[in-house]
């Protein structure tokens, strides 16, 4: 992307630096943010969000309670990515926030998925996963936490140093570390998930209904770790880099992956899915996690 006004980073010949105590020299997106994209996603991740609620609630799925939080921080992320797409696309604070409520959300809905996966071992039965469900929610979102404020550190390091036109790379290696941690660990869950589904494959093909389940479960994992690579070879670029400074690869590797994974957690709901086994369980609780 060309550099208009400024030798270190994008100036919007059009949308003047408005030159605030909160503005930085740049635009550090690299871009002004399409308010359109902006609106789009927020009103569909509240539309998602209303019907995870009633879901949850309707089906008694409580340990789906994650997907919520992360549909209301993904409505927050795009609402301050509205705010410096329509009124000050220099401003850091918005910049950081949409940044930190986008980043974050999918660990809640990783930890939606986490929880799915111990249920379906708890239904199906814990001889065919290589570890007790207990185990997989402990592990992965444990390590998804802590990756995750490393990235948040790193983020803001990056940020703080792109409007003071210094060098980022401190930011950019603690990124970089806590991204290719969650990339390596999300892997391994790939591999566990798999591993249980093939072991599981006759078990779970007799269950009516559990096939289609399992492919959209399937889907809903891979566009996680789609997006989460993404971010990763993002990072790998560099803030100002072509996948950085290009909002059609956030569309279509950010928004869309996450949306189109609420959207089949919404379609094939494991409350709904996984009812008939889960409420023959002996020993489990309303939740389907066994005690």
């Amino acid at each position: 992307m060309s550099v208009q006004g400024h030798p270190n980073g994008y100036v919007d010949p059009n949308w003047p630096d408005p030159n605030g105590s909160q503005d930085a020299p740049i635009i550090i997106y690299g871009y002004v943010p399409s308010f359109a994209l902006a609106l789009f996603a927020a009103l569909l991740f509240t539309i998602s969000l209303a019907l995870h609620t009633y879901q949850i609630i309707r089906y008694r799925t409580l340990y789906l309670c994650t997907l919520p939080i992360a549909l209301l921080l993904e409505v927050l992320g795009y609402i301050f990515r509205s705010l410096s797409a329509r009124q000050d696309p220099y401003s850091i604070i918005w910049f950081v926030l949409q940044y930190f409520f986008i980043v974050t959300a999918p660990v809640f809905l990783s930890a939606g998925i986490y929880a799915v996966l111990s249920v379906l071992i708890n239904n199906v039965g814990q001889e065919y996963s290589p570890i007790p469900p207990k185990v997989v929610l402990a592990v992965f979102i444990s390590s998804d936490a802590v990756m995750t404020v490393v990235q948040i550190c790193g983020a803001a390091m990056i940020g703080a140093a792109e409007s003071k036109n210094k060098d980022p790379t401190t930011g950019k290696n603690i990124l970089m570390a806590g991204l290719c941690v969650q990339v390596f660990s999300f892997f391994i869950f790939l591999i566990l998930l798999g591993v249980f589904l093939r072991k599981s494959r006759k078990v779970l093909w007799q269950q009516k209904g559990k096939k289609v389940f399992i492919v959209a479960f399937a889907a809903v994992t891979m566009l996680v770790y789609l997006r989460t690579c993404f971010r990763l070879a993002e990072v790998a670029q560099g803030v100002k880099a072509y996948l950085f400074t290009h909002e059609k690869f956030f569309a279509c590797l950010e928004f869309a992956p996450i949306a189109g994974a609420m959207i089949l957690f919404n379609i094939f709901h494991p409350g709904r899915c996984l009812r008939k086994e889960k409420d023959h369980l002996v020993g489990s609780t309303s939740d389907g996690i066994k005690t």
